[in-house]
């Protein structure tokens, strides 16, 4: 590749270098995503590679890891190109056989395509495959097509045409003018308009302004952000450069936690092939604009998702927030204007140049325009990416797309917003997914966390996991976050315990309204989300706890009662093996008895007996 010299001289690259690709090339994409790593997809490309060797097929079928292909459910994923066969949870030692099968003689390997969770029929093609057919895929549009450290694969599907077209045909000021238009709100967490953020960052005063792509993504559950740093990494890079022409930055950083090592290498690779090539550093293709990027590096401290704890964090500080305003489009990194969005933002904007801020917008709901990508996972049949229109309602998103509930369970709830959000109960399924509609019940949108819940989950205890993992993240700097974290947990912890007062639910109310008004940051503001959306819709099993010293979901241990059915019980010690306390005895093949004192209700008696002659109440 030459180093673009000018805009025109990338324009004609790109034509040669399509002028040169047959579209009906053979191609081989396992996916090396978030979920199919550690499933062994790159054991199954080193076999594709020696079988292709193997079969004189080198060169003639080209092999590429490709980004996440979203269905992580069914790792390891493998897509054929031009026809678009999928397979699903491929093993090296399945290779050989759709090389043969598939590749040479053009069949499809029946066991090794989807199957649909309720119905069992079975589908090869990516268009007709329920998970994708729902979907408007924009930011993960090139995820399983592209090779996501081939500038050559990004050029190809129309990158940085975007950045050719603003400098080109537009000034800063049309720039912004068409994110404002666009209708594109941070998909961080906050929803604030990104428009209006570039133009306050744009009027400040002062020549040196930053750029900043947070991608300290720290949800429980959540991989949006770095399946885009893994898979499409210059949808990031020419989203941030478009941003800078408008506010008028030089530099930029993009902030990766240090638990993202592949996100790291794939985002150096491709800022040095920008720089390599011209598309980053001073005087871009001739252009008079210039900018240059580089990654900071976070130690994964979960309130650094939050603008000024981040920027603290690269200015290498502890990474606590601090009191707005002013906000950081005025007053951010080193005092200086910084525009601050995260990745699933950034990525959308080359395709909103591309194709128009009324294209963008007319995608969406009023308030909400575009489209959202969320990590569906939990107890649903088909985890993973997926991308949907602002306003698709839960009940398409976790019954259509995610395949239903898994082992035919009752769906429960779902919790959106990563754990600042609420939990969201069956009546609201048909809620469409945007902005004001999850505010409107007491959860929030989030980068995009959705967890779905089944009936085996208790309520209680889900509040208390996701006030647990805030209590650990809180930094600790404001009192009411610290303190009120302390002791909403202190006071779940004893309803688990079935030592809990009805007066505790109103105390925990008035804890969270307390958080919700005096906190520093977003952190503190909303970690009483999960707490206020249990106590609203499932009040009644914080009453169980409360006052029948049960857990109905048989989920908290304290309050569980294990004992041995002599009727059905053959003795076999099973249960005796496994009991760490010597709780169980017994003669074989004669009833156990379990003592109840010494019981420390683990549990492996019950999931040890084979009979269901253990009972648990």
């Amino acid at each position: 590749m030459p180093k673009f010299e000018s805009l025109d001289h990338l324009r004609e690259y790109r034509r040669q270098l399509l002028a040169r690709r047959d579209p009906q090339q053979l191609q081989v994409l396992v996916c090396a995503g978030p979920g199919c790593l550690p499933m062994g997809s790159e054991e199954v490309a080193a076999a594709f590679k020696e079988e292709l060797q193997a079969k004189g097929l080198e060169g003639k079928v080209l092999l590429k890891e490709s980004g996440c292909q979203g269905l992580c459910a069914r790792a390891v994923r493998v897509i054929l190109r031009p026809r678009e066969i999928c397979y699903q949870q491929v093993t090296p030692e399945d290779v050989p056989e759709i090389v043969e099968a598939t590749l040479m003689n053009g069949q499809v390997v029946d066991r090794l395509i989807y199957e649909a969770p309720l119905t069992g029929s079975k589908i090869a093609h990516k268009s007709e495959i329920p998970f994708y057919r729902g979907q408007q895929p924009i930011v993960l549009r090139k995820l399983d097509v592209i090779d996501p450290e081939s500038l050559d694969d990004y050029l190809a599907m129309g990158g940085y045409r975007g950045l050719r077209k603003i400098l080109t045909e537009m000034t800063p000021e049309a720039v912004i003018d068409a994110v404002e238009r666009s209708g594109l709100r941070g998909r961080g967490g906050g929803g604030f308009p990104t428009g209006r953020k570039w133009r306050v960052c744009h009027e400040a005063e002062g020549e040196v302004k930053f750029i900043i792509c947070n991608g300290d993504e720290g949800d429980p559950g959540a991989f949006m952000d770095r399946a885009v740093m893994e898979g499409d990494p210059h949808a990031v890079i020419e989203g941030m450069l478009i941003g800078a022409y408008a506010i008028g930055a030089r530099k930029g950083y993009i902030y990766v936690r240090h638990e993202y090592p592949l996100a790291v290498k794939r985002l150096q690779l491709a800022i040095g092939q920008a720089r390599q090539f011209g598309l980053l550093g001073s005087n871009i293709m001739r252009s008079g604009f210039g900018f240059d990027l580089k990654i900071a590096r976070g130690a994964g401290a979960f309130v650094c998702g939050e603008e000024t704890a981040l920027i603290h964090s690269i200015e290498g500080f502890i990474g606590e927030p601090s009191p707005r305003p002013p906000y950081p489009a005025q007053a951010g990194l080193w005092g200086l204007p910084t525009v601050i969005n995260n990745v699933e933002t950034w990525a959308n904007v080359p395709e909103i140049i591309n194709l128009g801020p009324e294209w963008f917008a007319a995608i969406g709901t009023e308030n909400s325009k575009g489209t959202k990508v969320f990590s569906l996972v939990g107890a649903v049949n088909q985890t993973g990416l997926v991308e949907v229109p602002m306003g698709t309602t839960l009940r398409q998103i976790i019954f259509e797309l995610g395949g239903g509930i898994r082992q035919d369970h009752e769906f429960k709830a779902v919790q959106t917003g990563g754990p600042s959000g609420g939990c969201i109960p069956k009546e609201f399924l048909d809620l469409p997914v945007d902005y004001d509609s999850l505010q409107s019940v007491g959860s929030i949108m989030g980068s995009g966390g959705m967890i779905v819940m089944d009936h085996t989950s208790c309520m209680v205890d889900v509040a208390r996991y996701f006030l647990s993992f805030l209590f650990e993240e809180s930094c600790g700097k404001c009192t009411p976050c610290r303190e009120g974290l302390r002791q909403m947990l202190f006071l779940l912890d004893e309803i688990i315990h079935g030592r809990g007062e009805e007066a505790h639910l109103a105390l925990m109310e008035e804890l969270c309204a307390a958080m919700a008004d005096a906190s520093l940051c977003g952190l503190g503001q909303s970690a009483a989300n999960p707490v206020l959306s249990t106590l609203k819709y499932f009040r009644q099993e914080y009453e169980t706890h409360i006052r029948d010293k049960k857990c109905p979901a048989l989920v908290c241990r304290p309050l569980l009662k294990y004992s041995i059915d002599p009727e059905t019980c053959t003795g076999c010690l099973a249960c005796v093996r496994e009991c760490p306390v010597g709780a169980i005895t017994g003669l074989k093949k004669q009833p156990q008895e379990l003592d109840q004192e010494l019981c420390i209700k683990c549990g492996l008696c019950f999931e040890s007996c084979q009979f269901e002659a253990v009972k648990v109440e």
